[in-house]
């Protein structure tokens, strides 16, 4: 997803980069505005393509420590963490790079430092059985997915890799993401809407030939991001539309996920106005109760991230607004660490790239800023955030 832009969102590899013990720091206490905190965190990833790097975090009683720089020999595209947690994949415009997570959440390059696959792909998943890595490819007249086989280390199995081209008119790929039944994959592709190819874990051409494509909501508008309900029985799947709520407002789009293979059913009141113009992510958290868009405002202007709330009755699913917090310029990346403490973003740029969030104590389901931190005065590109699961 551009993030994998992401998630629970090489070639050449630098245990830990001499000279980058500042590359992310978060800031004094002192007039930070953040909100203080003594929880911790699970590992999670960040990728910067103005630095084509990966770096490793993890926070530690409140205090944002940074595990390892890692150099890549191309500028990153995509993260992607298998489930367990034990292995992660990069794609670069050289290909998908393979890496084992060790116990510390260190990073080590595995496949002998050579590519899983050699597809320049623009977002990429593994399935929740851990048996394929499937990444999407742009074309000219569509775009191409691709599933490869893999084993339990991460590495290409040998065996055939399913192909799949799908034309669709206007098509630019943002992000992907595979349901937690492993049933269907989901892209994100721009002015040629959302994509949603059935597929199938067990079979050795797991991908249908066609998909069900839902247009933008209004002409002109564009698909940025797709996600689904993090569970073996998903509820519901989201697409975060330009111009979903009228005028030049982005919009949260919400679907029955029951409702595939059927006539498409959108919960009442979908699209719902995301708070921005770009909504660049979409991150649907473990408990079920909230969903979180990450949202751009303008090319120099400081995004946001806003709430929504999920409740149910007898199946009927409604959808409230939130709260919205500030967020860096064109936020693209949202996930969730392992422990369920903080909503992690990262930005395109702004005086910060990566943010932490932890959940307000006294208004449920809004996000309090806790860290903030920063590479300097240069756009950084900080383009996805992925969390061990």
């Amino acid at each position: 997803m551009r993030i994998g832009t992401c998630a629970r969102l090489l070639l050449a590899v630098t245990p830990f980069l001499a000279g980058c013990g500042d590359f992310w720091q978060a800031p004094s206490s002192s007039g930070s505005g953040t909100t203080s905190t003594t929880l911790s965190s699970g590992y999670f990833y960040v990728l910067n393509q103005e630095t084509a790097q990966i770096v490793a975090y993890n926070i530690n009683s409140g205090t944002l420590n940074q595990i390892g720089a890692y150099t890549l020999s191309a500028a990153p595209t995509a993260i992607a963490i298998a489930p367990g947690g034990g292995f992660l994949y990069v794609s670069t415009v050289a290909g998908i790079y393979l890496y084992d997570i060790g116990s510390s959440g260190a990073l080590t390059i595995g496949n002998s430092g050579g590519v899983v696959s050699s597809d320049p792909a623009a977002a990429i998943a593994v399935d929740t059985t851990g048996a394929w890595l499937v990444d999407a490819v742009q074309g000219t007249t569509g775009f191409q997915l691709d599933a490869t086989p893999i084993t339990s280390a991460g590495t290409f199995t040998g065996g055939t890799v399913a192909t799949k081209q799908y034309a669709v008119t206007s098509a630019t790929v943002h992000q992907i993401a595979i349901s937690g039944d492993d049933l269907h994959v989901f892209v994100a592709a721009g002015a040629g809407g959302a994509i949603v190819v059935p597929f199938t874990a067990a079979d050795s051409a797991p991908l249908a030939t066609t998909g069900t494509v839902i247009a933008p909501v209004t002409t002109g508008g564009a698909a940025l991001s797709v996600a689904v309900d993090p569970s073996s029985t998903p509820r519901l799947f989201y697409i975060g539309e330009t111009l979903a709520s009228g005028g030049s407002t982005g919009g949260l789009r919400v679907f029955e996920y029951s409702s595939l293979g059927g006539t498409l059913t959108q919960v009442s009141g979908s699209p719902f106005a995301s708070g921005g113009t770009a909504p660049n992510a979409i991150l649907p958290i473990t408990s079920g109760d909230y969903v979180y868009v990450a949202n751009g405002t303008g090319l120099s202007t400081a995004g946001n991230i806003t709430g929504f709330s999920i409740t149910s009755s007898d199946s009927t699913y409604t959808i409230a607004t939130g709260d919205t917090a500030s967020a860096g310029i064109q936020p693209f990346g949202l996930a969730e660490d392992s422990d369920s403490n903080f909503v992690l973003a990262a930005s395109e740029g702004g005086s910060y790239d990566l943010e932490a969030y932890i959940f307000d104590t006294t208004t449920a389901g809004k996000l309090d800023v806790s860290i903030t931190s920063s590479t300097g005065t240069d756009p950084t590109e900080a383009i996805a955030v992925a969390a061990v699961p």
